[in-house]
């Protein structure tokens, strides 16, 4: 067996890299936490949407599985794009993009522009998201970037929880008689202050040799996760049609086309959109194992357990978002002090996180199969705090793990394939188990047994997640 060397055409940073101040970092951790509430904080609303749009199941989904396909199929390519044009250039460019399509969405006379601006929505996500990771990569190091890469994973997390919370609220609140829209209008003036802010704060870093866009593998990477996500979201709701078989049928030739192009390029010495030898390091590697079960987990237990909430429990929108508290509380204490628990626990971080969320999955299970239908937000907390304290040591240190050693030359690609791999993950999730959970539901199950038992298998893949996550290397 011979082994290819490749020669060194990676980027380098232009000259020395710009350091990014504690303002900086707050500002690009807001950029972090904008696309990734918008992911979620909409299933609190599809009741109200449907109710205002007359909208129906397939396109319901849509509205959620429209903004993840878009977000997930383009995360390398906006990576890739800041490395050859400048972080803080594109990343301004996809908060202005994200703050007009959220104007858009919120202004949605219809549930078809609707779904055509929440798309749109998710490309300019994937233009800003990548950015963030790549201006903590270059501008820190050491202690800083560790202790900066523990806040973006907690950004993540507490992003996700707050996006429901946020979401409740605003429907429940119904300012000025509109209802859902307030989810997505809330983020215009967020977004403005946020330029205005960015221009003064976020330091610049590029590429002093910049790669050309891998034509051929963004096309492969894009069909690879359209033929797997469109059919997993919508099969179900549509009926199955043949169309979403053929698609099921052409993902695994996708991803193998793409790994055989991706391999060739980078065997000729040129940098492919995902180079194999970047996912071949021990961090990523094991990384990306533990990433992908833990959030197709993480992201079918918001979307099951909002949907819960709200249609089994009958909260409401803000009693759902209330229901979320004592897990967002959780998740932030946890986050404070991750950094802490990786210096006197290393590597064990992620695996006694798994195991702490594996116990609340469980608690939770037993409350509802014992209490339904009277589940009350104090019968629901002591589940929740385990679930939050869980996600907060894994989630955070996962990240940390996984980037801690990319290169900075690297960083933007670094970047794309993590948060690639966890929309990607999240929307598969929701996919597989949130179209389980649909159908036992409305089956002789009902709510109670479709949410118990569902709710038990999640805590099988947050079993797996902590067997797993043993493997990984030690991130001190």
């Amino acid at each position: 067996m011979t082994t290819t060397t490749t020669t060194p055409v990676h980027p380098t940073d232009v000259s020395a890299r710009p350091a990014l101040t504690s303002a900086g970092l707050v500002t690009v951790l807001l950029g972090a936490a904008l696309p990734v509430i918008d992911f979620f904080i909409v299933n609190v609303a599809l009741p109200t949407i449907d109710a205002d749009l007359h909208a129906s199941t397939a396109t319901l989904e849509l509205v959620v599985a429209a903004y993840g396909i878009a977000y997930a199929v383009l995360l390398v390519l906006g990576g890739r794009l800041g490395d050859a044009f400048g972080r803080r250039r594109l990343f301004l460019l996809g908060l202005a993009l994200f703050t007009l399509t959220s104007l858009v969405c919120g202004l949605a006379p219809d549930a078809l522009t609707l779904v055509l601006a929440r798309a749109a929505q998710g490309a300019a996500s994937a233009l800003l998201l990548p950015q963030v990771l790549s201006i903590i990569q270059a501008g820190t190091s050491g202690a800083h970037r560790s202790r900066a890469l523990g806040y973006y994973g907690a950004m993540g997390g507490i992003s996700t929880v707050v996006g429901q919370l946020l979401g409740g609220v605003l429907v429940a609140a119904d300012l000025w008689g509109t209802g859902w829209r307030p989810i997505f209008l809330v983020n215009v003036p967020i977004g403005l202050v946020g330029l205005l802010v960015a221009r003064r704060t976020v330091p610049d870093s590029r590429a002093a040799n910049p790669l050309g866009v891998d034509r051929w593998g963004t096309v492969l990477l894009a069909a690879s996760l359209l033929s797997l996500l469109v059919p997993l979201m919508e099969g179900s709701a549509l009926g199955w049609p043949w169309w979403t078989i053929a698609l099921l049928v052409l993902f695994p030739f996708a991803v193998v086309s793409f790994a055989r192009v991706e391999s060739r390029l980078e065997a000729r010495g040129h940098m492919p959109l995902l180079p194999p030898a970047l996912v071949r390091t021990a961090n990523v590697r094991h990384g990306l194992v533990v990433a992908v079960p833990f959030f197709c987990g993480f992201g079918s237990f918001m979307f099951i357990y909002a949907v819960t909430l709200q249609d089994g429990l009958h909260l409401g929108p803000l009693g759902s978002g209330l229901a979320l508290t004592p897990m967002a509380v959780a998740y932030f204490a946890t986050s404070l002090v991750s950094s802490h628990l990786v210096v006197r626990l290393g590597r064990k971080v992620v695996p006694i996180g798994g195991a702490i969320l594996t116990v609340g999955l469980l608690v939770l299970a037993g409350s509802a199969w014992l209490a339904w239908p009277s589940l009350s937000v104090w019968q629901l907390a002591p589940a929740m705090i385990l679930i939050g304290v869980g996600n907060g040591m894994a989630m955070t240190t996962l990240f940390r793990i996984v980037l801690s050693r990319v290169p900075h030359d690297l960083a933007g690609i670094g970047g794309g394939v993590m948060t690639t791999t966890q929309q990607t993950s999240l929307a598969l999730g929701v996919a597989v188990f949130g179209s389980l959970f649909a159908g036992l539901s409305t089956g002789s199950l009902r709510f109670e047994g479709a949410f118990v038992l569902v709710i038990a298998l999640l805590a099988v893949v947050a079993l797996a997640v902590t067997g797993l996550a043993r493997r990984l290397p030690d991130p001190r």
